[in-house]
Parts: C-alpha cells; sequence; structure tokens
C-alpha cells in the first residue's frame, strides 16, 4: 500500500527514544521529511542517523532540532524550523511525555502541573502553530500520542492519566474545528509499551516490580502483559504503524478517532 508520505514534511517530538524514534523511523522509511524533535541532542542524533538509514531507499530525509517543547515558544518555534527545512509542515506527531507510579496523594503540585505542561500545553502551542498553516494549504495530518490511562484512569498514575484525557479533549476540539480544511486530528492510546519509559532501569518496569512483589524484571514484565487482552505488551513498532497510517493519505476520513 501506498502510504502517499514521500516527501511529506513532518514533525515527530519526543523523537529521541521510544515510540517517537521509531515513528520518525518510519516515516523516512517512506519517503517523509522528519525533523525529530527532543531534548537530547546526543540521542538525537542516533535517532536522525537511524531514521536516515531507513529512508535511504525511499529517498527520506530526517534533521533534529534540540528544543523543550514546554517552551512558551515551541510551537512558533517547531514551525519556524521545519518551513526553513523543507519549505512547510504537512505532518505533525506530538510525541513527547513521560510517566511514573505512585499514589494519588503523593503527588505534588509541581507535578500535576508539569504533567499538564507537556500533554496539553504543548501539544496545544504546537497544534496551534501548525493547523492554520496546514489548513491554509488545504492538506495536513496531526496525530496525539495519548493512552489508554486517558480513557480510563490509572490509579497509579493519577497526574498522567488526567493529563491524557485533557490532551484526548483538546485533540477532538482540534479535530473537529479543522476537519472541512483539510487537516485531520487524530489520538492514538497505546497501553504498555517495550519503549524506554517501561523497559529502562528506573523505568515503570521496575516500578511495576517493586510494587508487584515480583522476583525479577522479566517476570513483572510477564505479569504486566498477562493484563493485556492480547497476553504482552506492545512493541514500539506497532504502535508507530498506526501513527504512520493515521499521517497518511489513506487515512483520508478519519479525524477525531482516539484508538486504543
Amino acid at each position: 500500500m501506498d502510504l502517499g508520505l514521500a516527501g511529506r514534511a513532518c514533525v515527530v517530538t519526543g523523537a529521541s527514544r521510544g515510540i517517537g524514534r521509531e515513528t520518525a523511523r518510519q516515516l523516512c522509511a517512506e519517503g517523509a521529511r522528519v525533523l525529530l524533535v527532543g531534548r537530547d541532542e546526543e540521542r538525537l542524533a542516533e535517532a536522525v542517523a537511524e531514521a536516515r538509514e531507513a529512508g535511504a531507499d525511499a529517498g527520506g530525509e530526517a534533521a533534529s532540532l534540540v528544543l523543550d517543547v514546554t517552551d512558551e515558544d515551541a510551537g512558533a518555534r517547531l514551525l519556524a524550523a521545519a518551513t526553513e527545512r523543507f519549505g512547510a509542515l504537512d505532518v505533525l506527531v506530538n510525541n513527547a511525555g513521560s510517566a511514573r507510579w505512585r499514589d494519588l496523594d503523593d503527588v505534588p503540585d509541581e507535578d500535576w502541573r508539569a504533567q499538564y505542561e507537556i500533554n496539553v500545553m504543548a501539544p496545544l502551542r504546537a497544534m496551534k502553530a501548525a493547523a492554520p498553516a496546514m489548513a491554509a494549504r488545504g492538506w495536513g495530518r496531526i496525530v496525539n500520542v495519548c493512552s489508554t490511562a486517558g480513557k480510563r484512569p490509572s490509579a497509579a498514575m493519577p497526574e498522567y492519566s488526567v493529563a491524557k484525557a485533557a490532551e484526548l479533549s483538546l485533540s477532538r476540539l482540534f479535530a473537529d474545528r479543522y476537519a472541512k480544511s483539510g487537516v485531520l486530528v487524530n489520538a492514538v492510546c497505546p497501553g504498555p509499551t517495550e519503549s524506554e519509559m517501561w523497559m529502562a532501569p528506573g523505568g515503570l518496569l521496575d516500578e511495576s516490580q517493586r510494587l508487584s512483589g515480583a522476583e525479577s524484571r522479566e517476570a513483572a514484565l510477564a505479569e504486566a502483559g498477562a493484563k493485556r487482552p492480547i497476553g504482552r505488551l506492545a512493541d514500539p513498532a506497532e504502535i508507530a504503524a498506526a501513527i504512520v497510517f493515521l499521517c497518511s493519505e489513506q487515512a483520508g476520513y478519519t479525524s477525531g478517532a482516539a484508538w486504543s
């Protein structure tokens, strides 16, 4: 299937690791031109090299922008960087985020605010900058990487769950506003995924092991996977594939969705 992404100018935030990194790689493999955005310059450089390799045969391009997406001018800077590099911005994937496990009573006010900044204000600013420019050209795709916790809150991730619920509402608002202009806005809602957020030392898998009392990381991973209907955690490539489809020409009649 030709996804119609060759030559499309894309921005992926949180692109130095996990789902964002794999999304950038798959977009490049489709021949897209991708600006990878993140805070860690070294890891971002590695992700760019990986994306370029994936896109070598398809004509894909990759470049990086070191940026904290919670900065108030981040949306404008994303659009400016993509326009300067590629001449336009066709696709925006808001993926940056982080989470940790703890009880509702243990979350300080500053962490509630921090989750709102990265999961609501950052994508809001990016969409406010990108969507009008896309609408002016009559074509655009925006995918917000939310979470199943935004549909049904996780008691272990209270501030993350509430912020992701707000991001889902934000996605639908933009979807309804811009669909008739050819700008299609959708969300994907992954559950636990074997990305760095889960698998890295000190990540959610270690938290899962600690809280469950599992004897090993492997046992904790198996236990977490057994709770999923499919019997395992997702692979980042599986989530990225859904994102890339929603970025494509083939998703031309999908808007306002929130895929679990």
